[in-house]
């Protein structure tokens, strides 16, 4: 059902040709002379990637965007580095959305004095602001922002517009600050790849198992990681544009930088029907054009899927999984003993009753599940069905105002509520461990985005387990009216109603503060007792001298396990507060260890005596190393190593906790997404590579690494290290990875706060 090609294509009226020795003869027989890059200049996403580059080089691309989108859990951070770097106004529309902090009533007013900050902010930079669960963010960037042809830059990760004819990408707090302060977005021009789609779905088969399907395919491969996945094909006629919708949001998952769709008169419709006529742009292949890689989708072969935990690509056949429930049940208990340790009490097995499944509860919620069709659909399995009296509950969350009124108009809502289900507002909490956590030992399936350990809000550290898997909201429905027995949407008879949908703009029009480039510069910023200023941070010495705090063997690394989401979202306006979570669901001795690092570093700024004996036994050896070795002139800070680390959510504090506790470096095999480790330099902290996977250093090791600051500035792309331990030195050599020029100079400042207040 999905094809990866082992080359490049191109793809000729309609025709796909792969790329090899006799590449040229075919192309000339099908009427084609032109080169490879002249090709790839034919793809939709070159012409829009061009379009807002500012670097004259389309190698190396400078982007600015012509829309920005924040939410409750990144904005106030966001704004407050803005302030600190000498922000004016927003340059471009910015929407500050309310969809996380909005139900998690978490340190009393912490919530509500965020989103006054964000209002206040809109008012003197002017912004948009878009009051608590109104919309979530995706929405509403659907909704009111997406256009064709458009670039939009979200804190999120799961900004994604590609059905629309908008290339939008998700990316760390830092990024965004860049483009309030009229700087680009700088990377390489990125590799795309062609995502084919042919056929047509069958009925009951909905946009979450496309994306499942496609996600368990290329996710463990890096097929698509930070390259732009563009949907191209005949089968996109048969999607409407909220299925288009619910399998882009989770290209995501692939590890793919962003995503683009040939676009239609269904999309030339939806803008229509969102009063935004003019906002559409038609985006179709109209000559030869090169990809780097093909994904080939015969939409009629994929049938139900479902994501086990505690990865959107641990998917399997929902009718798989009920033929042989034992075994691949047992597959994720033992899976689960990698991340949480043999020790961990969990089990799936127990819900196996009378040969099925027996599902806890279900959710369908947020920018993946929360859609006008997803929630039509489930009322139309529901109808007449009840989901019973029993462990068993469900939740549904319309991802806007606008769709739960036209919901409510036409009568879904009333027939969802019939059933037991509860109908809720909109709301993102399901997908990150703020809303409707389960009972300890519970069996969740949700449409919504992600299932990492802990995204659904239990706290395995103090015996609390629980576990999500990832569905389709027919399948999701289907399941409910057989009261928990998890069930395809494939096994049940149904005929779907397919209402149309109403868009009410009046909704936001009577809400959503809009002061698009109309700036109140004497109002005042609104600050809570919980939103905290960046700590100082210092700028990067000649030498370092780093601790390895943290040591995870994990495949990949998590920014859930870097930061935990949940409720821990509601301090993110404090730097400091925030960081006490920092890794610990992961490592509960990371905290205090990287404290004691911090603790080291302000005893050197002070010049007093060091008071740590294992640092002062690394000292000894050193000096006895390195006759130039100054200890006081040595940069002291803490460090991770991770295999993979940064897969997962855009959010900087994954990296911003690391560096208030004193962090100077992440050391990993390879880093999962871009955003990452682009926020990790945002940080001022330095992205090291060691390729090896026996690695020669372990927690409670020193590195000191000698003459950084000019390797960093020379552009070198290695650097001689020193492994310092009981057992003396041990000379390895770290890799530093690309970096722009702006990326090296970030660094060296201590992060981008100090880059650009550096005169």
């Amino acid at each position: 059902m999905i094809k990866l090609s082992n080359n490049g294509v191109y793809i000729v009226n309609g025709k796909v040709f792969e790329d090899g020795a006799d590449i040229k003869e075919r192309l000339v027989g099908e009427g084609v002379n032109l080169t490879k890059e002249e090709a790839k200049k034919n793809t939709l996403s070159y012409e829009i990637l061009e379009a807002h580059n500012k670097s004259g080089d389309m190698n190396s691309l400078k982007l600015k965007f012509d829309c920005l989108a924040s939410h409750d859990i990144t904005f106030v951070g966001i704004v407050q580095t803005a302030v600190a770097s000498g922000i004016k106004q927003f340059p471009v529309p910015y929407a500050l959305t309310n969809c996380h902090n909005s139900l998690c009533a978490v340190g009393g007013t912490i919530n509500e004095d965020d989103h006054m900050f964000g209002l206040s902010s809109a008012k003197k930079f002017g912004g948009m602001y878009v009051p608590p669960n109104l919309a979530v963010i995706h929405q509403f960037a659907r909704e009111v922002l997406a256009g064709g042809g458009r670039m939009i830059l979200g804190s999120d990760s799961h900004t994604r517009y590609g059905a629309l004819g908008t290339m939008a990408i998700g990316e760390g707090g830092p990024e965004l600050v860049k483009q309030l302060l009229g700087q680009t977005y700088d990377v390489a021009c990125p590799e795309v790849v062609a995502v084919r789609l042919t056929g047509e779905p069958v009925k009951g088969v909905g946009p979450q198992d496309i994306a499942l399907a496609i996600i368990g395919e290329v996710f463990e491969k890096g097929y698509v990681n930070n390259k732009i996945m563009e949907f191209i094909g005949d089968g996109i006629k048969h999607l409407s544009v909220d299925y288009r919708i619910g399998i882009d949001v989770m290209t995501t998952e692939t590890t793919c930088l962003s995503s683009i769709w040939e676009t239609d008169e269904k999309v030339k419709e939806f803008y229509e029907i969102h009063k935004r006529p003019e906002d559409y742009k038609e985006l179709k292949l109209t000559a030869p054009a090169y990809y780097d890689g093909l994904i080939e989708v015969d939409l009629s072969k994929i049938r139900p899927m479902i994501a086990m935990p505690f990865h959107p690509s641990n998917t399997y056949l929902i009718d798989e999984l009920n033929k042989n429930p034992k075994d691949i049940l047992h597959d994720v208990e033992e899976k689960a003993k990698i991340s949480f340790g043999k020790d961990i009490k969990f089990s799936l097995t127990d819900k196996i009753k009378n040969g099925r499944i027996q599902v806890d509860q279900g959710i369908i919620a947020g920018c993946a599940g929360g859609g006008f069709e997803n929630l039509c659909a489930a009322a139309d399995i529901l109808k007449g069905k009840y989901i019973g009296n029993d462990e068993f509950s469900m939740s549904l969350y319309p991802a806007s105002q606008p769709i739960y009124i036209e919901l409510v108009r036409n009568g879904t809502v009333a027939t969802l509520m019939e059933t037991g289900a509860v109908v809720k507002s909109a709301f993102c909490g399901p997908c990150f461990g703020a809303g409707d956590v389960p009972a300890n030992g519970a069996f969740s399936i949700r449409h919504s985005t992600r299932n990492f350990p802990s995204r659904e809000g239990s706290k395995p550290g103090s015996g609390q387990m629980a576990s999500v898997a990832l569905m389709d909201a027919r399948s999701i429905a289907a399941t409910a009216a057989n009261r928990g027995r998890l069930t395809s949407a494939c096994e049940i008879d149904v005929e779907y109603s397919n209402p149309k949908y109403f868009y009410d703009g009046k909704i936001y029009d009577n809400r959503v503060f809009n002061g698009v480039g109309k700036p109140d510069f004497s109002a005042e910023l609104k600050y809570g007792p919980n939103i905290v200023p960046w700590p100082k941070m210092e700028k990067l010495a000649d030498d370092i001298l780093i601790k390895i705090v943290s040591e995870i063997h994990d495949p990949v690394t998590t920014t859930d396990e870097l930061i935990p989401s949940g409720e821990t979202s509601s301090y993110r306006s404090n730097p400091l507060g925030l960081a006490e979570f920092t890794l610990s669901r992961k490592d509960s001795d990371y905290v205090g260890e990287a404290k004691k690092v911090r603790s080291m570093e302000e005893e050197r700024l002070a010049g007093k005596a060091f008071t740590d004996d294992k640092l002062n036994v690394a000292i000894a050896i050193l000096q006895a190393y390195d006759d130039d070795f100054k200890p006081e002139l040595t940069e002291i800070g803490s460090a991770i190593y991770a295999v993979k680390p940064g897969d997962g959510s855009a959010r900087e504090q994954a990296a911003s906790c690391q560096r208030v506790l004193g962090g100077l470096a992440n050391i990993a095999r390879s880093y999962a997404t871009k955003r990452y480790r682009s926020n990790v330099m945002n940080w001022g902290m330095i992205p090291f590579i060691y390729e090896d996977e026996n690695i020669p250093f372990h927690k409670g090791d020193f590195i000191y690494i000698k003459g950084i600051k000019s390797v960093i500035e020379n552009g070198e792309s290695t650097v001689k290290a020193v492994i310092v331990n009981e057992n003396g030195t041990k000379e390895i050599e770290l890799s530093l990875g690309a970096m722009t020029d702006e990326e090296k100079d970030i660094i060296v400042s201590g992060c981008l706060i100090n880059y650009n207040n550096r005169g």
